[in-house]
């Protein structure tokens, strides 16, 4: 090749070049010089920018930019770039010929020639647009969903690694579990778990599932941050990217302790239904067989009497043996009656602890020296109405089956107390009782205890874990029938090795309560002119805890209530000495109307009426003769 020929091959090649450069349309590639004006221009840079070659040759390339960014110096900052450092490259819009706006991808690079002169810059530049807004669209869509997700405050959702450590949080998670983003974003997952949960490997078995089987789902109790116990639903799902390699797992966590709470309270109030329905059905099957037993019994103690009057003299023992028999017969009638609640029971208002305080010689005696037995009464324990024969006797059984509970010894502890019942709390038992005051009679040992399907049995008659001989099974069913038919219920708590607690719920008499808020004992003022009503009359009211002061006429009771404060007046209507009981309680009223009053006569409140005017009804009233149970009504209505 001659040197001809050269010259014209490199002429050749760069036209060759330009051509290249001229004819491609997926970018604009052209020149600027070292000032920045356009100084070649290609066919991309025609198509989106808009101008032809001869309108754009020689302008500023800053004409591409938009105002703010001319304003802000972006373009001579672009051209110091690439001088300093080589190139010069960034993303951002761009104006058309038409004043439309172009998301760009802009590269410069600066020119030299071989003797490291500087002829200008190369410019490339891309149209993006359609890229930017996906890109745009996307992020949008993205933080559309984590305002979702962020807002879910009934879920906990969050995102796990492969190996389970937690990688973001949302506002659900943060309010169920307590932790906050920070506390909590890369620690495992499994400290949600409760310890026996972790011992046995549950949180591994679960991440193990959702990757082998792309889901899992289950219910168990999970701990927040300050240490509680909640009942959660949880679904771990497997996460892959487009090559299917697993990337992490979305958990997401439901609190479910209500419905669960729900749940279990509605299962045990339908055991304790079911459980009432079989007892009402034993009880009524019960008292049906007593009272048909006693009909034979009956006919048995008759012919007894009648074989004794004819037959000889030897035959007396016979006799005497078959009537003892029939008096055992009597007894056990008498104890299916009282569990099918047909016993006739003699109910008055008394103070419970009074009952308790005056039997515990009994009960102590059913003991003995090997157990340590405490009774601890609650001095503000309300009154109950209750048939107290009855009562003492069903505590003596209850210290009979705690004592039987011990035979190596332990501690028996009998306590009473006041329990406000609101149909919701408590035992599943109680929830039949109408919510209000109740007293509680518990009866504590530290025995052998029993396991739960024997206390679902223990108060069926003739059910019984004694020996044979040991027991008629009878007692506990005596205590529950008599307790069911004062309006009261019976509850057994007991555990295997832990001892049992029999507690008994008493409807309370509260408007018969001695005591104030403060613990102040009321005192009443009897006044009456016969010294044997006096003392009967002061006699019932100490029995129920009141402090007693008497007056033989209306006159000496003024006095009396000058000296000393009244809480309750309690006066016969016809008095002599010429201020009746009608004068009395007036005066009463006007003069001390914080005392209550109550009037007492044997004559029927219409005949007085009628003697001593309408004003009678104004006040509480009670006939004589009067027992404890009208004293304890008539101060309830007084006390409206």
């Amino acid at each position: 090749m001659n040197d001809q020929t050269q010259p014209r091959k490199s002429l050749l090649d760069e036209r060759r070049f330009e051509y290249l450069i001229s004819g491609i349309s997926d970018y604009a590639i052209y020149m600027l010089d070292p000032r920045g004006l356009v100084s070649s221009w290609n066919a991309g840079a025609r198509r989106f920018k808009g101008y032809q070659t001869q309108e754009i040759l020689g302008e500023h390339f800053s004409r591409f930019y938009t105002p703010e960014d001319r304003e802000a110096g972006m373009p001579a900052r672009a051209l110091d770039t690439a001088l300093t450092q080589g190139k010069y490259e960034a993303e951002g819009w761009r104006m058309r010929k038409d004043g439309s706006r172009f998301w760009a991808h802009v590269v410069i690079d600066p020119i030299y020639d071989e003797h490291a002169q500087l002829l200008g810059f190369a410019k490339v530049t891309r149209d993006v647009t359609e890229r930017k807004r996906a890109e745009d669209a996307l992020r949008e869509s993205e933080q559309r969903f984590r305002l979702l997700v962020q807002g879910v405050t009934d879920y906990a959702i969050y995102m796990l690694s492969p190996e389970g450590t937690v990688t973001n949080w949302n506002t659900g998670a943060e309010r169920i579990k307590g932790y906050l983003q920070d506390e909590i974003v890369g620690s495992h997952f499994s400290r949600f778990y409760i310890d026996e949960d972790k011992l046995a490997g549950i949180p591994a078995h679960a991440l193990g599932t959702a990757s082998s089987a792309g889901r899992f789902e289950a219910e168990g109790w999970r701990v927040r941050k300050d240490g509680s116990r909640f009942w959660a639903h949880v679904i771990i799902d497997a996460i892959h990217d487009e090559s299917g390699t697993l990337i992490g797992f979305a958990k997401i966590t439901r609190d479910l302790t209500e419905k669960k709470r729900a749940a279990q309270a509605l299962e045990a109030a339908d055991k304790a239904l079911f459980q009432a329905q079989k007892m009402e059905s034993i009880g009524q099957l019960t008292g049906g067989v007593a009272h048909d037993f006693n009909n034979l019994l009956s006919v048995l103690s008759s012919g007894l009497e009648v074989l004794a009057l004819q037959r000889a003299e030897g035959d007396v023992r016979t006799i005497e043996s078959m009537r003892r028999a029939v008096d055992r017969g009597a007894r056990l009638t008498q104890q299916l009656l009282a569990f099918a609640r047909q016993q006739p029971l003699q109910a008055e208002v008394r103070n419970i602890n009074r009952i308790i305080s005056g039997f515990e010689t009994v009960l102590r005696r059913a003991g003995n020296s090997a157990i340590d037995f405490t009774i601890d009464l609650d001095r503000k324990a309300h009154s109950a109405e209750i048939d107290s024969a009855r009562f003492e006797s069903a505590l003596l059984n209850l210290v009979v089956n705690a004592r039987d509970a011990m035979p190596d010894g332990g501690r028996l502890l009998l306590t009473t107390a006041n329990a406000a019942l609101d149909g919701k709390s408590g035992p599943a038992q109680l929830a039949a009782l109408p919510p209000r005051e109740y007293v509680r009679i518990s009866v504590a040992d530290s025995g052998t205890g029993m396991p739960p399907d024997v206390v679902a049995r223990a108060f069926e008659p003739f059910f019984t874990t004694k020996e044979v001989g040991k027991g008629t099974g009878l007692g506990l069913s005596q205590v529950y029938g008599f307790i069911k038919q004062s309006g009261g219920e019976v509850v057994i708590e007991s555990r295997p090795g832990e001892g049992t607690t029999v507690s008994i719920y008493l409807p309370a008499v509260v408007d018969a309560t001695v005591e104030d808020d403060n613990g102040h004992i009321e005192r009443v003022l009897i006044v009456e002119d016969e010294p044997d009503l006096m003392d009967v009359a002061a006699s019932l009211f100490t029995s129920m805890g009141y402090e007693v002061v008497t007056a033989a006429s209306g006159y000496e009771a003024i006095d009396v209530m000058r000296q000393r404060d009244v809480d309750i007046l309690f006066t016969d209507v016809v008095m002599p000495n010429g201020m009746n009981g009608i004068e009395l309680a007036s005066y009463t009223r006007e003069h001390y109307p914080d005392t209550r009053i109550m009037l007492a006569s044997g004559y029927p409140l219409p005949a007085l009426k009628q003697r001593h005017g309408s004003g009678l009804g104004e006040f509480a009233f009670v006939n004589k003769p009067y027992r404890l149970s009208d004293l304890a009504r008539t101060l309830r209505s007084a006390m409206r």
